[in-house]
């Protein structure tokens, strides 16, 4: 039997997933099936953190609205604002409320002294 070489289509595969893995340290960047396995875990990182990243960011923005809420002599808490909120339907979201409540807290006085009333 003759020898076959193989072509390129294998190499450029394997060049295709090393480019992914290029910033892995050691093994995980040079080995192809270990490259294989840590290209599939972090997808799968990938997937959960996008997830995360939502619980995160809705955390900080309670966090930050109940700190602008607390520091003025608004005599109510987050949860007791979001209701009262929700009853007069003034529908501002918690990234709204700490984006006013970082840039402008007079204007966070002025919808929480509204509700109040």
């Amino acid at each position: 039997m003759t020898r076959i070489k193989r072509g390129y289509i294998a190499r450029r595969r394997r060049t295709k997933m090393r480019l992914f893995t290029s910033t892995f340290h050691g093994a995980h960047s040079k080995l192809t099936r270990i490259i294989n396995q840590q290209k599939t875990r972090a997808f799968a990182s990938a997937h959960q953190d996008r997830g995360r990243q939502k619980r995160d960011f809705r955390r900080l923005w309670i966090t930050r609205i109940n700190t602008v809420i607390r520091d003025n002599k608004v005599y109510l808490s987050y949860s007791q604002l979001i209701h009262k909120l929700y009853k007069q339907q003034l529908l501002l979201n918690r990234k709204i409320l700490a984006q006013i409540g970082i840039l402008n807290k007079s204007c966070l006085y002025m919808i929480s002294n509204e509700i109040i009333k």
